[in-house]
C-alpha cells in the first residue's frame, strides 16, 4: 500500500519533498511534522550508525535492518537508499528482496563502483551503463515477481567522473532499462539541474536537496522544472547533532543548571513522542 501512495505522489503536479529520516525518533518526527513521505540515506544511517563517513562501509543487512526499523515506525511511504545495490545484479536481486521484506516503498540504486562515496564527495568512479542497466533490469524483474509495486529509481554519479553530457545519455539508458524514476546526483550549477530537467520532461526526476551545498532552487523553482521528489536528506541528522553538541558544551561548561530543561524537549513530550500512550493501553488491555 505505502508504495502505491508513494506513486500517487510522485505523480502529483507538485513536487513532495521527502525528508530524511534515520532512526525511530526522526521517522517519528518527520511523520509528526506532516511530511507525506519519507527518506533513508546511506549518509545519515553511516553516520548515526557507526559514526563514520559515508564511503561505502555500511553492508546490505545493515541497510535493510535500518530501513526496516524505520517502517515499522512511519505509516507514510519510506523511500531508501541502496547505494550500488551492494554487488553486481545477483547481488542486486538479494538487495530488493530484502527492502520488500523491509517494507520499503521506494528505493534508488546507483552506479557507482563499490566501494562508493557520498555523491557530493570527490573521488568517485561509476561501472559501465551496461552493468549498471543489468542491475536495473535485475531490480525491476524481482520487484515484478514478488507482485510489490515498490518504485525504482536508477541515480547516475557520472557527472564528476564523465561531464554532463555522458551523465544525460546513461540516465536515458537507465530510463529505457525500466527505472520509474531518475536521479543524476551531484550536478554542478543551476543551469546543469535546469538542463537535466529540459532532457526528460517525459519522465519523473528526483532532485537532491542535500545540506551538503547552499540551495540553489525554490520549490516553486523546482516545480516549474517538473521535478516529482525533492530530497531533504540530512536535515534530522545535522540538526539533531548540532542541538546535541550545544547541550553537551553547555553541560560540560556550565554543570547542573535549571535554564538548561528549557532547551530541550521535556521528558513527557518525548515519551509521547515515542509511544507511550499506545504502550500504556496494550499493558491494559492484556494485564
Amino acid at each position: 500500500m505505502t508504495a502505491i501512495r508513494l506513486r500517487a505522489l510522485i505523480a502529483a503536479p507538485n513536487p513532495t519533498v521527502l525528508a530524511g529520516c534515520y532512526d525511530g525518533v526522526s521517522a517519528r518526527l518527520v511523520q509528526q511534522a506532516g511530511f507525506q513521505a519519507a527518506h533513508m540515506s546511506g549518509f545519515a544511517v553511516a553516520g548515526s550508525l557507526l559514526g563514520k563517513p559515508d564511503v561505502g562501509l555500511l553492508t546490505m543487512t545493515e541497510m535493510a535492518d535500518a530501513a526496516s526499523r524505520l517502517a515499522r515506525v512511519l505509516s507514510i511511504p519510506l523511500l531508501a537508499d541502496a547505494d550500488t545495490g551492494y554487488g553486481n545484479a545477483l547481488n542486486v536481486v538479494r538487495t530488493v528482496e530484502a527492502y520488500i521484506a523491509a517494507g520499503v516503498a521506494g528505493m534508488h540504486l546507483e552506479d557507482q563502483q563499490m566501494p562508493k562515496r557520498c555523491g557530493h564527495l570527490a573521488g568517485k568512479t561509476v561501472v559501465s551503463p551496461d552493468e549498471m542497466a543489468s542491475k536495473l533490469r535485475a531490480a525491476i524483474d524481482t520487484r515484478d515477481d514478488a507482485g510489490i509495486d515498490m518504485v525504482i529509481i536508477a541515480r547516475t554519479d557520472a557527472r564528476a567522473e564523465e561531464g554532463l553530457g555522458a551523465a544525460l545519455e546513461r540516465a536515458r539508458r537507465y530510463r529505457d532499462a525500466g527505472a520509474d524514476m531518475l536521479f543524476v546526483e551531484a550536478l554542478q550549477s543551476p543551469a546543469e539541474v535546469e538542463a537535466v530537467a529540459e532532457t526528460f520532461r517525459d519522465t519523473p526526476l528526483v532532485f537532491n536537496a542535500s545540506e551538503a551545498r547552499p540551495p540553489e532552487f525554490t520549490l516553486d523553482q523546482l516545480a516549474e522544472m517538473g521535478f516529482s521528489v525533492v530530497l531533504a536528506p540530512i536535515t534530522t541528522l545535522l540538526s539533531a547533532t548540532k542541538a546535541m553538541q550545544e547541550g553537551l558544551t553547555d553541560l560540560h561548561e556550565q554543570g547542573l543548571h535549571p535554564d538548561r530543561l528549557a532547551t530541550m524537549t521535556s521528558y513527557d513530550d518525548f515519551l509521547h513522542l515515542v509511544g507511550i500512550d499506545e504502550i500504556d493501553e496494550q499493558e491494559q488491555r492484556y494485564s
